[in-house]
């Protein structure tokens, strides 16, 4: 399936490279594992400023040097501009190993339009949802009209700035299959029919990354986004941003703007924050019944929450890089959905940057709160030595 999916969608990639005059070689990027571990699922970018553009009739297409693999690759515009601006792959790279990957242009092929592994959308069909998901995860959010719904009372609304998850346990795009099962058919994403389902509960609290600042006391946070932007969909990445109205932490008038990504393999979600009016924010997980346990590693930047989640359990987690983890919140209050586990984070030059996501067990990725846990030492420790990327003409 992984790769039926992955395989369409790479070839539905626009591209603005020429052809290879015969004879010439071809550009090469050079990648270097310098860890002991194996390192797969890694998302390697390199800047298409590299590479000569002259025809946009053409897909660009990354080989093994040595062994002439085709790999999945994406090619994203990440500043709107109608150009595209990064090259994405994912190399599978053993442990203290150096591989070189040609960079090969090709005649582009059309085929049917499918749903990408890396998916995200609007969904105004569910009063104005924004979901996102790939090959292991699926998480929502919530809009203006949903928000207005509940102020003025009207069944249905929702009131919160926190990150919902959607436990999924095949690895297949679901979102628009689900939305479609509820509110099209008898059936409900409530309830598992083997694929998962959506059984964790968010309210007002921060859900799964979702940002709070505390002054005194209290912790104060947004309400619902107000505007949203697809970026990119893909075999590789899904990115997006989302916008909110100022919001006034006990006098501090903070502006907020989430730009959320998320990789092929990962069960964490980027949040790269743009934030004025603090010089520190904390991102949360709810704690739910309270009756889980917690996690932090101080060293490698994270805080993990492990809990039982009916009949199976679930971990949450928040990973800061960078040693931007300025320490953390067990917040325990006797207030509907607000007690929440927080990760402290510096804001530096108007940025909050984070992972958020989950595991769940009865999805057979982790078995318990110690393979959970290692996770995220394993996704921190490749956050602190990346691959390095080296580009040959």
């Amino acid at each position: 399936m992984r790769k039926s999916i992955l395989l369409l969608s790479s070839s539905l990639l626009i591209c603005l490279f020429s052809c290879k005059e015969e004879g010439l070689s071809n550009p090469q990027i050079v990648i270097e594992n310098t860890s002991g571990t194996n390192r797969s699922f890694e998302t390697v970018s390199v800047d298409l400023d590299n590479f000569k553009i002259e025809d946009s009739d053409q897909t660009i297409v990354i080989r093994d040097l040595d062994s002439k693999e085709e790999l999945i690759s994406q090619v994203v515009d990440k500043d709107g501009d109608n150009r595209m601006d990064i090259l994405l792959f994912q190399p599978k790279m053993p442990p203290l190993s150096k591989r070189t990957f040609e960079v090969i242009f090709k005649e582009k092929i059309k085929v049917p339009d499918t749903i990408p592994a890396c998916y995200s959308r609007f969904v105004p069909e569910r009063t104005d949802d924004y979901a996102w998901e790939n090959n292991r995860v699926a998480f929502r959010t919530y809009g203006p009209v949903a928000q207005k719904m509940k102020e003025d009372g009207v069944k249905g609304g929702t009131l919160s700035s926190g990150i919902d998850a959607w436990l999924k346990r095949v690895d297949y795009p679901i979102i628009n299959k689900w939305y479609h099962k509820e509110l099209n058919t008898e059936g409900s994403y409530h309830k598992d029919d083997g694929e998962g389902l959506d059984n964790f509960h968010v309210g007002v609290s921060r859900g799964v990354g979702g940002i709070a600042k505390k002054v005194d006391s209290t912790y104060y946070y947004s309400k619902n986004f107000t505007t949203w932007k697809t970026i990119t969909t893909g075999p590789i990445r899904t990115s997006f941003v989302l916008t909110y109205e100022n919001w006034d932490a006990n006098g501090n008038m903070i502006s907020e703007e989430k730009k959320i990504s998320l990789d092929y393999g990962s069960n964490l979600s980027k949040f790269e924050i743009t934030i004025k009016g603090t010089d520190t924010i904390s991102a949360g997980l709810t704690l739910h019944d309270k009756d889980g346990e917690i996690a932090v590693n101080d060293q490698n930047g994270w805080v993990s929450y492990w809990e039982p989640h009916d009949d199976s359990e679930l971990g949450t987690a928040i990973v800061v890089p960078d040693y931007k983890m300025t320490g953390y919140d067990h917040y325990i209050t006797d207030k509907k959905d607000e007690s929440n586990l927080f990760a402290n984070i510096k804001v530096t030059e108007i940025t909050a940057l984070y992972y958020a996501g989950f595991g769940w067990k009865k999805s057979n990725q982790f078995k318990s709160q110690k393979e959970w846990n290692g996770y995220l030492n394993m996704f921190a420790e490749r956050l602190k030595n990346p691959l390095k990327v080296t580009v040959q003409q």
